[in-house]
């Protein structure tokens, strides 16, 4: 199992996390050094806060670990395209790899409907790679949204 794929199922336990607690299936994981140093999910309805994000947790962990808001060296794995709050984060944090597993078709902003990684005006650039484990991180999403239907 190469790193990527390694990492994400880390990601997809959190997501688990969230899912168990009725939190819609997002999990985030911060690496650095070929270690993590930060682990999160999805709060908005557990912390009644729109900014509750996985990546948002993950970020702010890691900040607090390394006493640090540059996260220079750091990658962030999230199981689903970061929205444009948290494609922002990433960017101010200088996260320097995101790794994420499905698209999300209705707000993402790397790939979907912004290229936010891509915009030449920012001072700081964030390499990006998508479909890692995406099989597994679109089912956990459309799991939840199928019983939260029922």
């Amino acid at each position: 199992m190469n790193d990527s794929d390694r990492f994400m199922k880390e990601a997809l336990k959190q997501a688990n996390k969230a899912y168990d607690k009725g939190e819609v299936p997002i999990g985030a994981i911060v690496v650095k050094d070929g270690k993590i140093i930060s682990r999160a999910y999805n709060k908005r309805e557990t912390e009644m806060k729109a900014t509750s994000h996985a990546e948002i947790i993950a970020i702010e962990k890691a900040c607090k670990k390394l006493n640090n808001w540059r996260l220079n060296d750091c990658d962030l794995y999230v199981t689903l395209e970061p929205c444009p709050m948290c494609a922002g984060a990433i960017l101010n944090s200088r996260i320097k790899n995101l790794y994420f597993g499905a698209y999300d078709k209705k707000s993402g902003a790397i790939v979907s409907n912004l290229n936010m990684l891509d915009y030449e005006f920012c001072n700081h650039r964030t390499n990006y790679e998508s479909e890692i484990m995406k099989i597994e991180c679109e089912k956990i999403i459309k799991d939840f949204f199928k019983e939260l239907r029922k």
